[in-house]
């Protein structure tokens, strides 16, 4: 194995456009391995959350990749055909968006749209898609995963979406998974079972993370390093407890204090 492959991802010298000439993101250079969880933390606005969907081929409109390498396990993402992308996203790189409740189809029970998500990837008995679906409802520490499966959005707690979102998102065992403030929009007692089911399915996996969150406390309790970023450029980045306790950056800094002593994990 070389130097380049034993990267599940290798981002160089990464540039986003929005609409204009002027760079939103730009001199991002990062690389992850296998079973490593990396926090982006910063504002917003910081061009966080911007790196993560170019990762996954997802920018909102306008948005585009104008430099730089995006390599997967030593293969450039940017140079695969819409049809080799799709093929990887769901797969082996898959996505927990900051709010799942919104993402799901408030009409359909999750069963149906969990099922509909298998499908789309694999082409597994329907007797294994639903032993698949149950376990990995139980992955997520959630009781009665029938009962569950059998609800409607609308009918389960911000948490318990959460939760369903993780369990789909890790359903495939994907080898990146990309999580974006996917704590955000809830109390900190949730933000830190929630963290912990992530930490949970790396573990059993080997599954490499990438989070984005403002939250310093999460980027200290999970992740193994730490990038932070600043109107579109990184500021600092290295491993986890070097960041938090020797920062470097006025930047990081003026976010480590302004994390409230009840906050974090």
């Amino acid at each position: 194995m070389n130097s380049i492959t034993q990267y599940v991802l290798d981002i160089r010298n990464l540039q986003i456009t929005y609409g204009n000439n002027i760079p939103a993101v730009k001199h991002v250079s990062l690389h992850l391995k296998k079973g490593e969880i990396l926090a982006i933390v910063g504002e917003s606005g910081s061009g966080k959350t911007s790196v993560i969907r170019a990762v996954q081929d997802c920018l909102p409109a306008g948005g585009s990749v104008t430099d730089g390498e995006i390599l997967f396990f030593g293969e450039n993402l940017l140079c695969k055909t819409d049809a080799q992308k799709r093929a990887l996203c769901g797969t082996r790189i898959s996505m927990i968006f900051q709010d799942t409740g919104s993402m799901l189809n408030p009409i359909k029970p999750i069963g149906t749209q969990f099922h509909d998500y298998l499908q789309a990837h694999c082409s597994d008995s329907e007797e294994n898609l639903q032993k698949q679906m149950v376990s990995m409802i139980q992955r997520v520490h959630l009781f009665n995963p029938e009962s569950i499966l059998h609800s409607y959005p609308f009918e389960l707690s911000g948490g318990m979406r959460q939760r369903i979102g993780i369990a789909m998102a890790v359903s495939l065992s994907p080898d990146l998974l990309l999580a974006d403030e996917p704590t955000s929009a809830l109390d900190v007692t949730m933000q830190a079972q929630i963290v912990k089911e992530m930490m949970s399915v790396c573990k059993e996996t080997g599954t490499s993370i990438i989070i984005v969150t403002h939250n310093l406390g999460v980027a200290a309790y999970m992740a193994d390093f730490i990038m932070v970023m600043k109107n579109g450029v990184p500021v600092e980045y290295g491993l986890s407890e070097s960041i938090i306790r020797h920062p470097q950056h006025t930047y990081t800094r003026m976010l480590l204090d302004a994390v409230p002593d009840t906050e974090g994990l």
